[in-house]
Order: structure tokens, then sequence, then C-alpha cells
């Protein structure tokens, strides 16, 4: 039940990150707005997310994985509300924002709650494999979700989803008790996390010179100030130890968020198809998100992360390649599919199981915040290509290329470290 629980409101979380999209030109025929103003109705959810998972996982980390989730589930139903009043553009985006902020929250707990109630890592991995099939079902449901409620009932339909979800996740997770924990939190630090990726964001969306000379600005102190920090937003060597891990998440999010909105917009604008029918366009992306993190878990309990990692950017990759290059999307969907659902469970069950101890919900909350900041760049620059998903299938190859070479170069080093253990598996 606890296990449902919890689940359940990340499903929450990430459905936001697409459920959204499909109703983005019902939206604009209600409330106005340029394609920019469409990709910040998108992007103001992830990119506030995004910035706050790292503050999510440290407070979750600070005042109780519990406590924190409950108090982000409950903002994230209430907001909704909100959400779903918005009677302008700028109301229903700072609203989304908002939003964002309490997912993180959620998230940040959520991810905490995992190594207390899985404390074996073969338990967890598996554990891992249900949650990621749960919640990928969300990433994948999304677009046909959004598609019949859009349909029949307009956009603001979509957000009057969240609040039962939120208060049955609240009925299941009512007796779950989480001790405080020692870990400081320097607020400077998340502040100027938050400021970073939002300037990011609007350089990318808007093509603002100065917005990008104040990232660049905001990014050099975030360095400064986090190096003489006396409560570091990142775990001592967790960035040197998982960047490739970060890197693979972060293409991932880009890639299948990117494509998610181009087609999205074509489907609808160039094709001339109704909501319904473009979120049943998307339909053979849920089943293997759904079914395969449970065999993705067994995986990574018996043979370790890398292996999944590697086969699912491959998949990734190809299934975009498809899409891009046929008129059949089907096929092309369901690689993907297969693709998402082989990496972001590998993902989580390695970083949770790096985490020193005491920082699960932070070293979540820096891979979840890679993963969106993915997500954000990827609507922000696939939408302004003219050709966007060849672009993302090569980008997405090269990481797995990348990625590939690290885990060999790794291993190499390793045996060259201990040759007595590489000769006793060579004579195996």
């Amino acid at each position: 039940m606890k296990m449902f629980g919890f689940s359940l409101a990340y499903f929450l979380v990430i459905l936001d990150t697409t459920v959204l999209t499909i109703a983005l030109p019902d939206l604009r025929t209600s409330l106005g707005g340029s394609l920019a103003g469409q990709q910040w109705v998108v992007n103001a959810y992830t990119v506030a997310f995004a910035a706050s998972l790292l503050t999510g996982g440290a407070v979750a980390d600070r005042y109780g994985a519990a406590r924190i989730f409950k108090i982000g589930v409950a903002a994230f139903g209430v907001i909704s509300l909100l959400s779903a009043a918005a009677p302008h553009l700028g109301a229903l985006v700072a609203a989304r924002a908002l939003l964002g902020v309490a997912g993180a929250l959620c998230t940040g707990g959520s991810l905490a709650l995992l190594p207390e109630l899985f404390p074996d890592p073969a338990a967890r991995a598996r554990a891992t494999g249900l949650w990621a099939a749960i919640t990928g079902t969300a990433l994948a449901a999304g677009p046909l979700l959004g598609g019949l409620l859009v349909d029949q009932y307009g956009w603001r339909a979509v957000f009057l989803l969240n609040p039962p979800i939120a208060l049955i996740s609240l009925l299941a997770m009512r007796r779950v008790r989480s001790p405080r924990g020692h870990r400081l939190i320097d607020w400077w630090v998340q502040a100027l996390a938050c400021v970073l990726l939002g300037l990011l964001a609007e350089a990318l969306i808007d093509s603002s010179l100065i917005a990008g000379v104040s990232a660049l600005v905001a990014l050099v102190t975030l360095v400064f100030v986090e190096r003489h920090s006396h409560a570091p937003a990142l775990p001592g060597g967790l960035l040197a130890m998982t960047w490739p891990e970060l890197l693979a998440g972060a293409v991932a999010n880009f890639a299948f968020s990117g494509a998610l909105f181009v087609l999205t917009l074509s489907l609808q604008g160039t094709h001339h198809m109704t909501p319904l029918a473009t979120g049943l366009a998307f339909l053979p992306l849920t089943l293997p998100m759904t079914v395969n993190p449970l065999l993705t878990g067994r995986l990574v309990a018996r043979y370790g992360p890398r292996l999944p990692i590697l086969g699912g950017l491959a998949l990734l990759a190809t299934g975009l390649a498809s899409v891009s290059l046929t008129d059949f999307l089907a096929p092309g969907l369901v690689v993907m599919g297969f693709g998402l659902s082989f990496v972001l469970p590998a993902l989580m069950a390695g970083i949770l199981t790096s985490a020193p101890i005491g920082t699960a919900g932070t070293a979540g909350g820096v891979l979840n915040s890679f993963r969106q900041v993915g997500a954000t760049l990827g609507v922000a620059v696939l939408g302004g290509l003219s050709h966007p998903l060849p672009a993302a299938a090569i980008l997405t190859a090269l990481t797995c290329a990348c990625y590939g070479a690290v885990v060999r170069a790794r291993r190499t080093v390793s045996a060259v470290d201990s040759p007595g253990a590489a000769g006793l598996s060579a004579s195996k």
C-alpha cells in the first residue's frame, strides 16, 4: 500500500510534464498567446520542477521524507485547482511554476522514502522497477489522457484530474513517518540554481542575448558559492562519480519531451488531427513504459544499471530515427517506449545506490534535475529547429556512444587497479 501511495504521487507529478502538451492548440484558442507563450506553459512547470528538485531533496533529507512528501502532494492538488481556474495565459504560467515547486517537494520526499522502505540494494532495484512502471505509464499516458479530456471538456479538465489522485495518495501514506535528518541547507545555492535555469530557458525560448549573458553570470556565481558553501547542494563526489548517468538522463528527456512537443503540434497543426486522435496516436508508447520497467528492475538487481542504460539509449535513438524517416509513427514509438523504460529505472536505481547515507533525496533530486533540464531544453531547442527529430536521434546516438566509451574505460581502470580480480574473472 505504501509503495502504491508514493508511486501514485510521482505518477501525478510526471503526468503533468506531458498531459498538457496535447492541450496546447485548445489552450491557445481559449487564452491566446504566441508559440513562445505555449512553450512557457509547458516549460514553466519543468523549469520550476528542475530548479527546485535539489531543494526538494535536501529539504526531505533534513526535515523527514514522509513529511515533505505529504506537503508536496497536498500543495499539488490545491494548485491544480487554481490552474484550472486561470483567467489568462500569465496566470496559468505562474500556477504551472508553483506546481513545479510542489512536484519537486513530492519527488524529493518519494525518492528519499525508497531507501528507507527498501534498505537492501537488490530489493530496492526491484522496487524501483515497479515504481518506474507506474510512473512511466504517466509519462506515456499523458498525451492519451490529455486527448480524452481536452476533446470532451477542454484544457481546464486536464488539471481537475490531479486533486482526486493527490487525495488517494495522501490516504495511502497517512501512517508513514520518517525521522528528521541532520543535513544542512544553503538557501543561497538553491536560489541561484532556480535563477540559472530560468534564465537559460528564457535565453533559448526567446533567443534573448541578455538572458544568455545573465545565465552565464549566474552559473559562475553558483559555482563560486557552491565551492565555498558550508552546506553544498551536491553530496561530495556525487557529480564526479555519476556524470555519465546524469548526462544520459538529461539527453533521454531532451529527446523524448522535445519530440513529443514537436509531434503534437505537427499532428494537430499540419495533419489537423483532433486532441483525442493525437492522444491515440501516442498509445504505442504506453505498453512498453508500463510493463518493461519490471524487467529492467530485475536486470539491474542482477547485472547492475549500466547495460540497461546503454541498451535503452540505443533503442531511443533508433526509435527517433524511425519516427523521423517514415510516415508510420507506431513502430518508432514502440521502440522509443522500450528505450525509455530501460533507461529511466536503471538510472534511478544506480543513483540511489551510489548516494552517501542520508542523502538519497538529494541524490535523486540531482538526477531528476538533470532530467528536467533536458526536458526543458528539448522543448525550447527542438521546437525551434526545421528538422528536430533527426537532430534528437543523432544527439541520443552520440550520447549512447559516449556512455559506452566511459563504461568501457571504467572497466579497464578497474581491471588495472585490481589485476587479481581481473585474472580470477578471466579464469572463470
